[in-house]
């Protein structure tokens, strides 16, 4: 193991090497950091960089142990804001605990449209089910548990909320998130005709958009 002021970096079996961050803030500024290096070509090969909620893993790496001595020496930056386009998603404010978290948030019902999308958000990784990102960016003060009885069927579409984080689901799956909207269009989230299949992919921005007749 490899550790510096803000990262610890482990080998991670023959080819592949895991760096563990402090907090998700940290770990979008370095994945944000490799991305950087790969396209100046500065970074070595690495067949693919996978983010988590703390963690990055770099896999398919010919040398991990010269990989894992070279970043231990980075000076991530800060994430600076960049310049690429926000992804919006279109929302019907519907979702069936749109009442619960209103309560929860201290606000009337129709105050959760306009507080959630105030937000910019950033998909901070992407898992659970094909093309479904985490999206950090919510305020502590708008953080929510999960549902206490998950739900057998959330279905595809669906806007949640769930600790730090919101989501649209990109198809029918069980689910314990609190969901407060309807992507009313969900395919684009997943396409396997893109290079990129999932729309969400990890790095990009969000904002999510109130569709006309929401309270």
């Amino acid at each position: 193991m490899t550790e510096s002021r803000s990262l610890q970096v482990r080998l991670a079996g023959r080819h592949a090497v895991l760096v563990e961050l402090p907090d998700a803030e940290h770990t979008g500024a370095f994945h944000a950091e490799l991305l950087r290096r790969r396209a100046a070509g500065t970074l070595p090969p690495v067949a693919e960089i996978v983010p988590g909620a703390r963690t990055v893993l770099l896999d398919g790496v010919t040398h991990p142990e010269e990989l894992a001595r070279h970043i231990s020496h980075w000076d991530v930056p800060t994430r600076a804001a960049d310049d690429r386009g926000v992804v919006e998603i279109p929302v019907r404010y519907d979702g069936p605990d749109l009442a619960h978290v209103a309560a929860l948030w201290g606000v009337a019902v129709h105050e959760v449209a306009a507080r959630h999308t105030s937000c910019t958000f950033r998909v901070a990784f992407c898992g659970f089910a094909p093309g479904f990102g985490y999206l950090t960016g919510l305020p502590a003060e708008l953080h929510v548990p999960r549902r206490d009885t998950p739900r057998t069927r959330v279905p595809a579409g669906a806007v949640a909320l769930a600790g730090p984080y919101s989501a649209v689901y990109p198809r029918a799956t069980p689910g314990g998130w609190q969901l407060i909207g309807t992507m009313p269009d969900p395919t684009p989230l997943w396409d396997l005709g893109r290079e990129e299949p999932a729309l969400l992919a990890p790095g990009t921005r969000v904002r999510f958009v109130a569709e006309e007749g929401t309270p």
